[in-house]
């Protein structure tokens, strides 16, 4: 596991979500280990089928957690900060579609490994584990937005008062 910094933000609200972020890197780094373990050049179908199994099961695990902490900026954290930036353009738009974007790339591996791995190819297992390598890139590359851009926003714009509210509201646990 990555060793990581102090936790960065001082509003409660930012804390928590910068700290789900760091337990849902951890989780990631689990199962992307598998997704480079798939770029080897010479393997086995019995193994690769044993590796996806391992990989579907990891990312089952992790879309869990996932979902909640999506669910709570968009539910509560995206709607709040779109009153003080506006809907309309800016960060908040790019960040949500990146959200679905997640969502496609992991529904799409769920969706192709949902048979089970005995009747797949090689091929067909290499092309579903694509789909979860570019769910991890683009998350890492989302999470690293929505830290230097969107949390620091937030902790600028938000009154004492929003920032307060927020914390009560996103102060519930995605596990």
């Amino acid at each position: 596991m990555p060793e990581y910094a102090e936790l960065q933000f001082t509003t409660p609200a930012m804390r928590i979500l910068e700290n789900e972020h760091r337990y849902l890197s951890f989780l990631m780094e689990e199962w992307h280990a598998i997704v480079l373990w798939f770029e080897q050049e010479q393997i086995r179908l019995d193994e690769g089928r044993i590796r996806l199994q391992e990989l579907r099961q990891a990312i089952l695990e992790f879309t869990g957690p996932l979902k909640k902490h999506t669910l709570k900026e968009e539910t509560h954290f995206f709607p709040l900060l779109g009153t003080y930036i506006g809907f309309e353009q800016g960060p908040l738009v790019g960040i949500q579609e990146e959200h679905r974007e997640i969502d496609g790339y992991i529904g799409h591996f769920l969706h192709h490994t949902d048979g089970g791995a005995d009747l797949l190819s090689l091929e067909d297992i290499r092309a579903a584990v694509r789909d979860a390598g570019e769910a991890f890139e683009v998350l890492t590359v989302h999470f690293v937005k929505e830290e230097t851009v969107i949390f620091p926003m937030a902790e600028h714009q938000l009154s004492a008062k929003d920032k307060e509210r927020l914390s009560q509201k996103l102060n519930t646990l995605i596990t």
